[in-house]
């Protein structure tokens, strides 16, 4: 009988001989200067290629299947895979270099989509060829998206879509989009919705930047002005498109919760060490502030436990990892977390915690400052924290539907 350990161990052998022979050293440690650059420097070049060799593997989408380009691995050959990027320092670029595509469109076009459409389009978001975005909420379908009114319209051989989406990421160098759209105005509103996938590449798309508090744009208003989806692009049924866009809202906050992110880049300064270079320590070593050290040993407890539930969830599901309401509630802790983390970091940087630009801050303390504002739209973005609190208290809790049902 084989020793599943011991197989493991050989995969494991495997992964870092690889990651040796492909990863550049030059690039170790630094996943979020180099995914977050807006410039394409030599280490920008490098990560690029190091995407393409990743991609080509099939590690890119360790755990999407081998016929379409995924890597086929198990979820604890997955688990193997990412511990051994960190050990390296190495990170997965494809995961912000196809903006949804691995996390969200990808696994629903895997769940609702044709044969053709997934030879077409999960090939591609593998290899990292294809940037994806979103079109869902609209200037007066937020929080109660089932409002929306873009509106798709029967052509024969194509669907005309007018309307307006808002807070679309990277709508503005997107390759196609995954949008939201009301089929049947007479229908129910969450019965008259199908979802579309729309190349983003035609003069009937028009996307403007919003920007942020944080400095980056990241979000679009975008205009469809009898912009053209092909009749083989719809995911899933007519008028069903409610179900396939919860489905891959339940994707968006697994990915948010922090079991999945797969960026890798190797473990970051703990925020008691940054505490220690900044305020300093007593004669016994431990942090000249004693009530500044409760915070920090609060908040990394509650990483530490965070962690261990994420890992306690995969090694339930015994390789065989299922998205769920549940991800609502780790979604929310991991906002919570990451907020309290940002606070914490610039109480303990003080002064250099307050800057904007200037010679006189390092980068990462002008970083720093960054993180924590545009952290602040982790509770929003992915369906609000009280969003999740609603699907948490219905679909966990089973407390009765105390606003509109659907």
């Amino acid at each position: 009988m084989t020793d599943p350990s011991a197989e493991l161990e050989a995969f494991r052998a495997e992964v870092r001989t690889w990651i040796e022979q492909n990863f550049p050293k030059s690039l170790a440690g630094r996943a979020g200067a180099l995914m977050g650059g807006e410039t394409i420097d030599d280490s920008q070049r490098e990560a690029l290629e190091w995407g393409k060799r990743l991609g080509a593997k099939g590690w890119a989408t360790p755990t999407w299947p081998a016929e379409y380009g995924g890597g086929g691995l198990s979820q604890t050959q997955a688990r193997v895979l990412n511990q051994e990027l960190d050990r390296a320092g190495a990170f997965n670029p494809l995961v912000r270099t196809t903006g949804m595509g691995i996390t969200m469109v990808g696994p629903t076009i895997l769940e609702y989509g044709t044969e053709d459409q997934k030879q077409r389009h999960i090939p591609r978001i593998c290899r990292g060829e294809v940037f994806w975005s979103l079109g869902y909420s609209e200037p007066n379908a937020g929080s109660d998206l089932a409002s929306l009114q873009t509106r798709a319209e029967d052509a024969g051989d194509h669907w005309v879509v007018n309307g307006q989406k808002t807070w679309t990421s990277g709508a503005d160098i997107s390759d196609w989009c995954g949008v939201l759209v009301r089929t049947d105005p007479d229908a129910p509103k969450r019965d008259g919705i199908s979802f579309l996938m729309i190349d983003m590449n035609q003069p009937g798309i028009e996307t403007r930047p919003i920007r942020l508090i944080g400095g980056a744009s990241p979000f679009c208003e975008t205009f469809f002005n009898d912009a053209r989806a092909e009749k083989n692009e719809m995911l899933g049924e007519m008028n069903a498109g409610w179900t396939v866009g919860k489905r891959l809202l339940q994707h968006e906050r697994q990915s948010q919760t922090g079991a999945t992110s797969g960026l890798g880049g190797g473990p970051r300064k703990s925020l008691g060490d940054l505490a220690k270079e900044y305020v300093g320590v007593d004669e016994q070593g431990r942090l000249a502030d004693p009530d500044l050290r409760a915070r920090v040993t609060d908040q990394m407890m509650e990483a530490k436990a965070h962690a261990l539930t994420l890992a306690r969830i995969a090694a339930e599901a015994r390789g065989n990892a299922k998205v769920s309401a549940a991800a609502s509630i780790m979604k929310n802790a991991a906002s919570t977390i990451a907020q309290k983390r940002a606070e914490l970091s610039l109480e303990i940087m003080g002064s250099q915690g307050l800057g904007w630009e200037g010679e006189g801050f390092e980068k990462s303390e002008l970083d720093a400052v960054r993180n924590w504002l545009s952290g602040k739209a982790m509770s929003i973005y992915g369906g609000s924290f009280e969003i999740q609190n609603n699907i948490i208290a219905k679909n966990i809790l089973g407390l009765p539907e105390n606003t509109q049902r659907g």
